[in-house]
């Protein structure tokens, strides 16, 4: 098809606005799925993603859609709204040339996004703008149009009104989308000058990687000799197809086209989102732009049967396959064996590795505090970068510690304002300029340590807002760090996974929460069992987990009695002796799902 029947456009907007809803409705008028296999959330294809209501992988679909006696192709990818996925929502909105930004009518707009928008609006995408959810009898229509035209600077009627439940306004949608999103360019002219963008891919156990690709210049069919930019890894076109939303071969892909290529390639590393695709015999300069995902947070992960080692290996590596934004590398603890550090774009990523490896893979696993990155300088003027708490160097080896600061942006309703100033107080966090963002709605300008981040910023920020603030945030500078290492003690034995950095004015604080936390979620054992709490060399706070009483009165099942005093103390001072030893050589049992209670902020 020529490029002028060709519209490329996804759809921006904060988790839970409804993309995925009038993705359905634009799939339904189009008529590219049946109505008989029609369901909610079509184009969330993951288990995951329909439990939580949230996309975590993109999804592109082609729709054929017929308006004033033509005939257009329409590319939609449908992308993830939540924060930890920015970098695929950035690779996307390379792959197309306008955008939809869909704002919630009865929420407004939010830090999220304002963050995904302005790397719209720098890709130089023409941006639609459209209220959704007009149906609700909570919407506030009106309102949210002014917020809108003083973000946008646009014209009040350029804005769209749509309902994803009901249908109503998506078939207007649809035409101008036809209308003002611009046709695709071509840079390169000719069918051998081949550039393909690499916005997202896959694995499969008998195809290898599959690539998702935007054809921006040439033309690719199957059998086509091609290479990678990056990893200058050369391949063979083995099949080339379009999205109906499910992959549909075709003869070939052309300029302006979405489409995906399966490689056979099956070694991790050789694809990545943001590389670029081109001729073996003619290679063209990659696209510009591209990086490595950089991991913010880092856990390490452990089989719970040491058995399981290799499975687990196995599994990180065909996760690593389809996700390249998370890494890991083998690595050994005294109490945990061995296990893998693993790099991940946020809280909600590791939660969905881990919770897919569990699930697809059926392991059973422990899972370490989450940490971020510290560079260390130490006395003897050595500089180290630490991933993992358990190996923070004693404060006595340490001159300087730096750390990660990320710059905030959050947008609230004013009344919940001194409630957030105080919270972020308490979160070390520096505070900028905060104006007023219409419709009685502040921003607040903020700089805070990716430690205080993490440390349930998140939650409390819902909490004192009511649930009505929004918060988006990238990274920042390296700052010297005021902390120190607290360890969590079980039975006198230091446990890796539950080790952690925190800050020192805070570090008392966070040692008795920490063993409170244990103490309330670890299971009696055969012997009374002391957990404590371990900061800047000494311990600072205990609780003791009473042991099982077995009544040793009961012998086999004839009861010890008849005044027989000699022999009743006899029988518990065996006891005694017995649960003394236990707990001198004996090993506490911490199940798996008291590591996760622990990873989590709240349970």
């Amino acid at each position: 098809m020529d490029l002028k029947h060709i519209r490329n456009f996804s759809i921006i907007a904060h988790i839970d606005h409804g993309k995925s809803t009038l993705a359905d409705r634009m799939l339904e008028i189009t008529h590219t799925i049946e109505t008989r296999k029609m369901r909610d959330q079509v184009l969330d294809s993951m288990d995951l993603e329909r439990e939580r209501g949230i996309t975590i992988k993109m999804q592109p679909v082609r729709m054929e859609y017929e308006f004033a006696g033509e005939k257009y192709i329409l590319n939609l990818i449908d992308t993830p709204g939540h924060i930890d996925f920015s970098y695929e929502v950035s690779r996307a909105l390379k792959a197309v040339e306008g955008s939809i930004l869909l704002i919630d009518s009865t929420q407004g707009v939010q830090a999220q996004t304002l963050t995904t928008l302005n790397m719209a609006r720098s890709g130089g995408l023409k941006i639609i703008p459209v209220l959704s959810k007009i149906d609700s009898p909570l919407s506030r229509v009106d309102e949210v149009k002014e917020e809108v035209v003083k973000l946008l600077n646009c014209d009040p009627n350029e804005i769209l009104l749509v309902s994803g439940r009901t249908g109503e306004g998506v078939e207007n949608l649809l035409q101008e989308i036809v209308k003002r999103v611009p046709e695709p360019k071509e840079e390169y002219k000719g069918d051998n000058n081949l550039r393909a963008l690499i916005f997202d891919f896959k694995y499969s156990n008998h195809r290898g990687v599959i690539v998702f690709i935007r054809i921006i210049d040439g033309k690719i069919a199957k059998g086509d000799s091609l290479i990678f930019a990056t990893s200058q890894e050369k391949f063979i076109a083995l099949e080339v197809g379009t999205f109906s939303p499910e992959e549909t071969p075709a003869d070939f892909l052309s300029s302006g086209e979405t489409g995906y290529i399966v490689t056979g390639i099956k070694k991790p590393g050789m694809a990545r989102v943001g590389d670029t695709i081109t001729m073996a015999k003619n290679p063209l300069p990659a696209f510009e732009g591209y990086r490595e995902p950089l991991p913010v947070v880092w856990a390490s992960i452990f089989p719970e049967d040491a058995d399981d080692f290799a499975e687990l290996k196995l599994a990180l590596g065909k996760l690593k396959l389809s996700d390249s934004a998370f890494s890991f590398e083998e690595e050994s603890s005294g109490s945990l064996g061995r296990g893998f550090r693993c790099g991940f774009l946020g809280m909600l990523h590791l939660e969905i590795i881990t919770e897919r490896l569990k699930r697809e893979f059926n392991l059973a696993l422990v899972i370490t505090t989450p940490s971020i990155t510290y560079e260390v300088l130490l006395m003897n003027g050595k500089k180290e970068k630490i991933y993992s708490p358990y190996f923070f160097p004693d404060d006595a080896s340490i001159k300087e510690v730096f750390e990660p600061w990320m710059s905030v942006k959050i947008i609230t309703p004013a009344t919940y304002l001194g409630n957030i100033l105080q919270l972020l107080f308490d979160h070390e966090a520096e505070i900028g300029e905060t104006e007023n963002f219409g419709d009685n709605r502040s921003t607040i300008s903020v700089k805070m340590p990716l430690r205080e981040l993490m440390r349930n910023f998140f939650d409390e920020l819902k909490s004192v807002s009511s649930g009505y603030a929004s918060i988006s945030y990238e990274m920042g500078e390296m700052r010297e760090a005021n902390v120190t290492r607290l360890d969590v003690l079980v039975a006198d034995q230091v446990v890796p996974a539950f080790s952690r950095v925190v800050s020192r004015k805070k570090a008392e604080e966070e040692a008795e929460q920490a063993v409170e936390k244990l103490h309330e979620i670890l299971p009696r054992q055969q012997f009374e069992t002391k957990i404590q709490g371990k900061v800047l060399g000494r311990i600072v706070s205990s609780r003791t987990v009473k042991a099982f009483r077995k009544d040793v009165m009961m012998h086999g099942s004839k009861v010890v009695g008849g005044g027989d005093v000699s022999r009743k103390k006899k029988l518990l001072e065996k006891q005694k002796r017995g649960k003394k030893k236990m707990r001198e050589h004996g090993r506490v049992n911490i199940p798996q799902d008291v590591f996760l209670k622990m990873m989590r902020s709240k349970d």
